[in-house]
């Protein structure tokens, strides 16, 4: 399990619906957003999908939408997540 970053449990406790969802989440959908969120490269991906969390858990959403889910928690999904050696040239 991941702990919530400072930045997200800022975002979430901004906007009042988005913490009443985030509180009525179970502890394996917390740590789905919260690896969703520290899964992102670049520090405009990560402001993005805080962004998106906070609207989406707003709006009734229990999971980040199109996201393979936690690496941590499935092996089969750590693909997406490996960085790809670059192609050699023959």
């Amino acid at each position: 399990m991941h702990k919530i970053p400072a930045d997200l449990r800022r975002a979430l406790g901004s906007e009042p619906a988005s913490q009443l969802a985030w509180e009525d989440l179970t502890p394996l959908a917390q740590n789905e957003w919260i690896c969703w969120v520290l899964s992102a490269k670049q520090a405009a991906t990560r402001s993005r999908r805080i962004q998106r969390a906070v609207d989406e858990l707003a709006a009734g959403k229990r999971r980040p939408c199109c996201w393979p889910g936690c690496p941590h928690r499935r092996p089969s999904a750590k693909k997406w997540f490996e960085k790809r050696a670059p192609a050699r040239n023959r």
